[in-house]
């Protein structure tokens, strides 16, 4: 057929075929197309298959990619807080430290403690306070030889002799089994306000004086009762702790046994 319309178009067959070859043209056309959706349909599951294992290709490219950036972005969030800890380490060097990774939490939802890096092999020893640049963390409760645990100031267990600048007078920070952490020991003397700022005072050998812990949130005040009581918003945001600063140069003093002891 393609012999014949080369014929025709070649003017072989004179004026009169000209109809015989726009039927042949028709013809051939109709011909083509159909060869062409036949060839497609022969083709096109291996196309499937190629153009299938391209998109995993590229969907693992894309993967990639996505855990490269997020370790990116989690070496960019480390660097900024090992740049905030060195400023603030510059700005108070009247102490030294030794930077610690956080490497753990206590699962316990009553206990409120965290694990980090460092241990007895870096002369690291219970009772040494640890702080971040935005404040005061807890202290060191257990050590062993690469790691220690830290009791945080939200643990139900902790006490803490506090300082409000504002209000000028003491108080005791006390943590909580929620997390929450709050003031009690308030004399009713004095005006406490929100926003007042608190500090470690330093009495009791436990903590450095000046240590910053947070703010008073709220004040709870009764008639019949010896002190009053204030709800703290803290400096720190625990749920964000990565690296912490243990204060390696303070060693916290035991005072209890100058401590007068109740008559029975």
């Amino acid at each position: 057929m393609g012999g014949i319309l080369a014929l025709a178009l070649g003017g072989f067959f004179g004026s009169a075929s000209r109809q015989f070859g726009a039927s042949l043209i028709e013809l051939q056309t109709w011909f083509s197309t159909r060869y062409r959706g036949f060839q497609d349909f022969v083709t096109a599951p291996r196309d499937i298959v190629s153009l299938r294992a391209r998109n995993a290709e590229l969907e693992a490219q894309v993967s990639q990619l996505q855990a490269q950036l997020i370790e990116l972005q989690q070496r960019v969030n480390e660097t900024e807080i090992l740049a905030a800890l060195v400023d603030f380490s510059r700005s108070n060097p009247e102490s030294t430290y030794k930077a610690a990774s956080v490497i753990g939490r206590d699962p316990s939802p009553f206990l409120h403690y965290i694990i980090i890096n460092r241990g007895s092999n870096d002369d690291i020893r219970r009772g040494m306070p640890v702080v971040t640049n935005q404040g005061l963390v807890g202290r060191i409760d257990a050590v062993i030889a690469d790691a220690a645990r830290v009791q945080l100031i939200t643990d139900p267990a902790s006490a803490v002799n506090v300082y409000l600048q504002n209000a000028d007078t003491s108080a005791v920070l006390f943590g909580s089994v929620t997390g929450d952490v709050s003031l009690d020991m308030i004399s009713q003397n004095v005006v406490v306000d929100p926003g007042d700022v608190i500090l470690t005072s330093g009495l009791g050998g436990g903590f450095p004086a000046d240590l910053i812990i947070g703010q008073v949130v709220t004040v709870r005040t009764l008639e019949f009762e010896l002190f009053q009581q204030a709800t703290v918003q803290p400096a720190v945001d625990f749920s964000r702790l990565e690296i912490v600063l243990v204060i390696t140069n303070f060693r916290p003093v035991d005072i209890s046994p100058l401590e007068p002891t109740p008559s029975p």
